[in-house]
């Protein structure tokens, strides 16, 4: 067949590595006119460490990677609180566990596809069709093309959800949190493979020090009515109002944060959908069913669902419906309980009052007990899902 993917962040790039497996001719579009670069450290395990592997990129993405030594709480003087050592959980995942920057998983990713799918950066999808037997697909740039099936993979505020399955809002259940991601070049202190966190009633600030000599910052807030985006000034000055009375090393971070070499900012949402498909139009990753980085797993999710989906239409004994419907039957139980337990740790990361705080930190230093730590820890790490073997001719 003849497919589209509209997104090169991770989701698209992993559908479009196994469905070269099945001699699909594979176009992907990205709005962005160069794979972005940012975003946040994300910890990398279960079921979407297995696709990882089975897609050949676990020692790069172990080069790539950080051993987190600690995530560390700490007080408005910068004295550490409480503490707790994320080793465990990839001795608990027998090794199988990193934690990557989410940028850098998607070039990796992106990077073994190059001259072998056809990519469109700086495009985007301004009309798309259904006519049944093929989908009339027209871009801002580029000229009109016919295909046979179209993969929104363009993340929660997905394009072609907007324009095949109804407005943003009908989908959309918002968590009450707001974030803001940015890279600080030269920033001090350093840290080394530590997070470092302030949280207080509400608000959260999170630095970890990257080995070029930059810093991510991650800045998440309650904020009960979904704020509008705005652009870059509205948002920074939204920031600035929100924690301008908090101490520690949040004025600094206040004041360098004009200057960050990438900025990021949006609601902490979900995206529920009754269907992933309409036609020949199918949604993967957080276009489908985000979970919000509150699930510390989006990027599995995505690579687990372009996964199952590039078997299901790889399948010779599917067309086009029995594969989508074959996709969403495998996964949508268990991507909804990644959601509903995203949804409850919404105290971990903006606490509401101060029982929720005391509790969160309570929680951090009881990781240091090693029993309580495997229990709990263990119990995470473990994805109830089963992945289909791969078919066709290997990638």
């Amino acid at each position: 067949m003849k497919i589209l993917i509209v997104g090169a962040g991770v989701a698209g790039p992993t559908v479009a590595h196994w469905l070269l497996s099945g001699n699909h001719e594979v176009t992907i579009v990205e709005r962005a006119s160069a794979p972005r670069e940012g975003g946040y450290l994300i910890d990398f395990w279960g079921a979407g460490f297995e696709v990882a592997e089975r897609m050949g990129i676990v020692p790069r993405l172990s080069e790539v990677g950080y051993a987190v030594r600690e995530l560390r709480e700490v007080d408005d003087r910068g004295q550490t609180i409480a503490r707790m050592d994320p080793r465990r959980a990839a001795k608990s995942a027998s090794g199988r566990f990193l934690s990557v920057a989410r940028s850098d998983l998607a070039a990796i990713i992106l990077s073994g596809l190059e001259g072998r799918v056809e990519t469109l950066f700086g495009d985007t999808v301004t009309t798309i069709e259904d006519r049944g037997d093929r989908v009339v697909v027209q871009f801002a740039i580029s000229p009109a093309r016919d295909f046979d099936l179209v993969i929104g993979a363009d993340g929660l505020h997905s394009s072609v959800r907007r324009q095949v399955f109804g407005s943003e809002s009908d989908f959309e259940r918002y968590l009450g949190i707001m974030v803001a991601v940015f890279v600080l070049d030269g920033y001090e202190p350093r840290d080394e493979l530590v997070g470092v966190t302030r949280t207080t009633v509400g608000r959260q600030v999170l630095r970890f020090a990257q080995r070029d000599g930059s810093t991510v910052v991650a800045l998440t807030f309650r904020h009960e009515a979904a704020s509008p985006l705005g652009d870059l000034t509205a948002q920074q000055d939204l920031l600035r109002d929100y924690f301008a009375d908090m101490r520690w090393e949040v004025p600094e971070i206040l004041d360098r944060m004009p200057d960050a070499r990438s900025f990021y900012f949006d609601r902490v949402s979900q995206i529920r959908m009754p269907d992933w498909s309409r036609g020949r139009v199918v949604l993967l990753g957080d276009a489908a069913a985000c979970a919000s980085l509150l699930a510390g797993q989006g990027s599995a999710l995505a690579m687990i669902e372009g996964y199952v989906l590039a078997q299901a239409l790889n399948d010779p004994d599917n067309d086009h419906t029995a594969a989508l419907i074959e996709y969403e039957h495998a996964l949508s139980s268990f991507v909804r309980s990644k959601q509903d337990a995203a949804a409850r740790m919404g105290a971990a990361f903006a606490p509401r009052n101060r029982f929720e705080l005391a509790l969160r930190n309570g929680a951090i230093r009881s990781m240091r007990v090693p029993w309580l730590a495997d229990i709990a820890i263990g119990r995470s790490l473990h994805d109830r899902v089963d992945l289909p073997e791969a078919s066709g001719r290997p990638s």
